[in-house]
């Protein structure tokens, strides 16, 4: 008697990543401010910035199937899906989870540190690396090898903590010679920047990219989930 060979299970439900959230919002950053987004926070950071407004996701958090988590963002009924964290390419099943998303229809964007090498995810994904200022205390872990690595559409993004971030931001442009298309941001650390400094130097200083505020934080102040 022949016996067929098991089904090879859905890519989804051989994932398995510890989540600390999944939630439905606005998107506060990015070119894709103000869109509906569902976000998917995994947990987990080997980075510890002075500034942090995650340290909640460090630690803790469920284990959820891939399957589990595209029925969770399904419900929520939007077409952005922004994977964030703590820094959730820490967890080594996080490429494969954006990959599921791209299939499933997403527009997919993930939110990482430049402390963890990107080369090798999915195109699809839009990358918005946060590039470690030396106010966060971790600039000394950003990846050399990370810049080259972005595409067109991804962004880099700087969160500004004082003045002496943004000369070391200028070489750092200077010296990692983006490919073309790439979209730099620049943003305050929330209520330590003063914001009209930073936006007249992004004004008149002559560098690329945009100011950007965190919108959720406007609206919602820093309760989680927002």
């Amino acid at each position: 008697m022949v016996v067929a060979a098991p089904a090879t299970p859905h890519r989804s439900q051989e994932l398995r990543l510890r989540i600390t959230e999944i939630f439905r919002s606005v998107q506060g950053e990015s070119t894709l401010a103000g869109l509906p987004t569902t976000f998917v926070r995994l947990t987990g950071c080997p980075l510890r910035c002075g500034y942090c407004d995650t340290a909640y996701a460090f630690q803790g958090g469920q284990w959820m199937t891939g399957s589990e988590i595209l029925d969770t963002v399904q419900d929520f009924s939007v077409r952005h899906v922004c994977v964030t964290g703590g820094e959730p390419l820490a967890q080594k099943a996080a490429p494969a989870l954006l990959s599921t998303l791209c299939d499933a229809g997403y527009t997919v964007s993930l939110e990482t540190s430049g402390a963890l090498p990107i080369e090798g995810l999915d195109r699809r994904v839009i990358v918005v690396m946060d590039v470690k200022t030396p106010s966060s205390g971790e600039c000394s872990r950003n990846l050399a090898t990370n810049p080259q690595a972005l595409k067109s559409g991804d962004q880099v993004k700087f969160v500004v903590g004082e003045s002496a971030d943004l000369d070391w931001c200028r070489q750092w442009l200077r010296d990692a010679a983006l490919p073309a298309g790439v979209e730099i941001l620049w943003s305050p650390v929330w209520e330590t920047m003063s914001l009209p400094e930073l936006a007249e130097w992004v004004a008149s200083s002559g560098v690329p990219g945009r100011l950007q505020l965190q919108m959720h934080k406007i609206i919602w102040g820093q309760e989680p989930g927002r």
